[in-house]
């Protein structure tokens, strides 16, 4: 997790000379990933953003509106809660109104979070690299694909499986119902496939 953390460093960095308040901020993202009720959205799921988002840095135009959104779109997690990404959206907006990042960057960031809710093709490219990064997990090899989702369910497990299988499913053909769960020709050509299988086997599971 070294690299997370000095990427994330490397980033405010742009933004403030203040080391005492960078350290702060990299350290409240640590603890709430490392929540111990969190089990698949954690610091290895930033760590394997940021691996996905680094092979196609080429085509990314706002590096830095990614990051922010990569370190900050599940930093509130509360299984119970529907509003995730919009409450991680707000304390974004806190936390870099606090290292003087542009509001312009801000607003950016703050939709590329909201879009994680849906995962619907975005008008703005970055935005699509990011939610098709978000979802690359759907489309690794089955092995990886059920660590996965049996982790999601221990995330959920206030819940009864008759509560959860219902709402699990509900989610799972969302993406079937897609066009395509990748909007982006880099993710689709590498995950489409596998994501559609792996969607279809769990739905067969539950």
């Amino acid at each position: 997790m070294t690299a997370l953390k000095e990427t994330f460093i490397g980033l405010l960095t742009n933004y403030t000379d203040n080391d005492k308040l960078k350290h702060e901020l990299w350290t409240e993202i640590e603890k709430n990933y490392a929540d111990k009720k969190r089990h698949y959205h954690t610091l290895q799921h930033l760590d394997n953003l940021l691996t996905q988002l680094t092979e196609v840095k080429g085509e990314i135009q706002n590096w830095d509106i990614i990051l922010f959104t990569l370190y900050y779109h599940d930093i509130i997690y509360n299984a119970l809660k529907s509003d995730n990404e919009e409450k991680s959206a707000e304390l974004a907006e806190k936390r870099m109104k606090e290292i003087s990042v542009s509001s312009n960057i801000i607003e950016h960031c703050k939709k590329q979070i909201l879009a994680t809710k849906s995962h619907l093709k975005s008008t703005d490219s970055d935005t699509n690299y990011f939610t098709d990064a978000d979802l690359a997990v759907l489309g690794q090899p089955w092995e990886a694909y059920t660590l996965y989702y049996k982790n999601v369910r221990k995330e959920y497990a206030i819940y009864p499986d008759l509560v959860y299988h219902t709402g699990r499913k509900k989610v799972l053909h969302h993406f079937l119902e897609m066009d395509s769960i990748f909007k982006t020709d880099f993710f689709y050509n590498r995950f489409e496939k596998q994501a559609k299988q792996n969607v279809q086997k769990e739905i067969d599971v539950l």
